[in-house]
């Protein structure tokens, strides 16, 4: 294991470079430093026993970290979310430029004959980071994610950019009780983020976490037509902060919810991993990579769910991930929309606050 650290005022990280995870964010914010993401319990525990063939990238579950494909590895061999969340990656370049730091990674490996890049920026003052993968060459179809996760020791508010709907796949995440347990209905779908089926009949509140005790979950949620931003914001309760995820919608046109609570039994989980919300955004089918380059109910929707490599392409992805607290009178952070150069908030009383941001970064 490598941990490959680095930081411009307010923002520090590291990097594992055994797998590309972000092992480590911190926003200082004020007197206080805000630790953004999560990173399970095992990671740092020598003592920590896995089952045969778990993955690198439960092994050393951390923080954030791209998937290529996204899910099911059943294209080309590999593991499940792919070499980039599995495998090396080389620090390859560090750039100043002005209020600017820039470091390069590179995956070790190709990823359908591609060669996948890593840059992340941090500008002074901005309490967020601006980070970017590429697929340079390479042929054939790959679906990719994000996978950012967020804990919540007592639970939280969401919010997102308007979406189309939300739907279940056809299984459950944990299908046998003797290993764990998931409450939604599967399949299942709603318009209506504030009433999804449970599978016990009622409803659950997706705006809410956690839906419940003991569960693990996972569905999809499709962005609204025509959208230039597509967000999620995390007002976590006993953080008292808010977590900001964005993106291009055109790219990445969805947003998995993985919500991990407890409701796996089985090591490393173990009943204890809880309070957990994964935020995906995604061009995939969450039901792996092949699924994702054929016919599926979503691109029959009009949702793309693969990138088309090529030896004389590059193709670029684009995600922020930002954090700040909450201040007094401010409550749960309903909208966000960029102006000018900054990000606007506004709040459930109507109040608003500007955050410094590149608005230019998603737009390139």
């Amino acid at each position: 294991m490598t941990i490959y650290s680095f930081d411009l005022d307010p923002v520090s990280l590291s990097i594992d470079l055994s797998v590309g995870h972000i092992a480590e964010l911190n926003i200082r914010d004020g007197q206080r430093t805000l630790s953004a993401l999560h990173r399970a319990s095992w990671v740092d525990d020598p003592d920590a026993v896995f089952p045969d063939a778990t993955p690198p990238n439960v092994k050393r579950l951390s923080g954030d970290f791209f998937c290529a494909p996204f899910g099911r590895n059943d294209v080309e061999e590999g593991p499940s979310h792919g070499w980039p969340a599995n495998s090396a990656w080389d620090h390859v370049g560090t750039s100043r430029q002005d209020d600017r730091l820039t470091e390069s990674f590179r995956l070790q490996r190709r990823v359908m004959g591609a060669t996948v890049e890593k840059r992340i920026t941090l500008i002074a003052g901005h309490p967020f980071v601006y980070q970017e993968h590429s697929f340079s060459g390479g042929a054939g179809a790959i679906s990719a994610a994000h996978h950012v996760m967020v804990h919540m020791a007592d639970g939280g508010d969401l919010a997102f950019s308007p979406k189309q709907g939300a739907w279940t796949p056809p299984e459950a995440l944990e299908t046998d009780p003797k290993r764990g347990r998931s409450i939604l209905a599967y399949p299942a779908h709603t318009e209506d983020l504030t009433s999804f089926p449970l599978a016990d009949s009622g409803m659950a509140d997706l705006t809410v976490y956690p839906i419940g005790q003991s569960h693990e979950d996972f569905l999809t949620l499709v962005e609204a037509p025509a959208r230039s931003l597509g967000w999620t914001v995390v007002n976590r309760k006993a953080e008292n902060d808010r977590i900001f995820i964005l993106r291009r919608p055109e790219i990445l046109p969805v947003t998995m919810l993985w919500m991990s609570n407890g409701g796996r039994d089985y090591a490393p989980w173990s009943g204890s991993h809880t309070g957990v919300l994964g935020i995906e955004d995604a061009r995939a089918s969450p039901l792996g990579h092949a699924d994702s380059c054929r016919d599926n109910e979503l691109n029959r929707r009009g949702i793309p769910t693969a990138f088309l490599l090529d030896n004389a392409r590059r193709i670029t992805l684009r995600q922020i991930i930002g954090a700040c607290g909450e201040q007094p009178g401010e409550g749960v952070c309903k909208q966000l929309y960029e102006e000018g150069s900054g990000l606007s908030l506004k709040f459930h009383n109507g109040g608003t606050r500007t955050l410094k941001y590149d608005p230019f970064f998603l737009a390139e």
